[in-house]
């Protein structure tokens, strides 16, 4: 086998881990807030403070804050993992394309030069190879998902993983794994790209704001990554949060919420335009930990891999 192939392949299974690290860091760390938005999230009547009142009431608090960290550990380990890999290869192929714009042509080695670990493309580029990337992921993982949400929901009283796959197999069948994806993939697409676009665009600033000072250094670079994430974040969480909402619904009940254009139609009729943003100061503040946190991981994983393979 030459180098140059063993090199991809150390690349790209490089690409996979660090998703892999940071996305069960990050799911792990931050999964009360997660289960507080979902419970938020499944009817208008929750407020954040009853929410935090019934898991705090309840036997064993702390285990309830975490409960459902399994499968989001899975969901959002596997998911980074399948995204950071897809979104590398999708780039890497992008800077081959003569049609594409390409800031800069190859990855970045320098630990001075950008805090990118991944190739500079253009606006445009940057849009539509994180939006494909995060879809792709999302329908392989869409399963864990909706496992997560009706374990973390009070509608349901399922007291394992197993439990739940069981109940939603013998009563939706194979497709009831699948609730939802439609208006995930609504969510996920403009999020995904809005979120590389304007990280990719603050790297850029910042870097241009810090050149010349202590923030050209390593631990300089992972403080832009982590600014530039938690704006980022902010940012796409706001415009897509309404898709969250619809999401959280059809995933919880489906009977009632057949689809996201129905379910729309039933939560701005019965609850008004409020509902769309059902938990979002809870999913903005765990969007922007938890994605300035995966990428500034992600990217100090791949940098320091990719200098010790020069």
């Amino acid at each position: 086998m030459s180098d140059g192939v063993q090199k991809r392949q150390s690349s790209a299974a490089f690409h996979f881990a660090a998703g892999l690290g940071s996305g069960v860091i990050s799911a792990a760390l931050l999964q009360p807030a997660d289960l507080l938005k979902t419970r938020v999230q499944q009817s208008s009547a929750s407020t954040l403070t009853q929410a935090l009142r019934d898991v705090l009431r309840a036997p064993n608090p702390v285990r309830q804050l975490w409960r459902g960290t399994t499968p989001s550990v899975i969901r959002t380990g596997f998911g980074s993992a399948l995204y950071f890999g897809m979104l590398n290869q999708m780039r890497q192929f992008a800077t081959k394309l003569p049609a594409i714009p390409v800031v800069a042509g190859e990855e970045v080695k320098s630990k001075n030069g950008s805090s990118s670990a991944l190739p500079k493309l253009g606006n445009v580029a940057n849009l539509t190879t994180g939006a494909l990337a995060r879809v792709a992921a999302g329908l392989i993982v869409n399963p864990v998902t909706v496992l997560k949400v009706r374990y973390e929901s009070s509608h349901y009283n399922y007291t394992s993983l197993a439990g739940a796959a069981r109940g939603i197999m013998a009563q939706e069948g194979a497709r009831g794994f699948f609730a939802g994806f439609g208006v995930t993939a609504v969510r996920d697409a403009p999020y995904a790209g809005l979120y590389v676009l304007i990280y990719e665009q603050g790297k850029a600033q910042l870097g241009k704001l810090s050149s010349g000072s202590d923030m050209s250094t390593m631990s300089g670079s992972a403080g832009i990554n982590f600014v530039s994430g938690v704006l980022a974040a902010v940012s796409a969480t706001t415009m897509t949060n309404p898709f969250d909402a619809i999401k959280t619904r059809i995933q919880i009940a489906p009977e009632k919420y057949r689809n996201m254009v129905q379910a729309a139609k039933i939560m701005l009729h019965d609850e008004g335009f409020r509902s769309m943003f059902n938990g979002l100061s809870l999913r903005i503040g765990r969007k922007a930990i938890s994605s300035a946190l995966t990428w500034t991981v992600y990217e100090e994983v791949i940098r320091r891999a990719e200098q010790r393979l020069v």
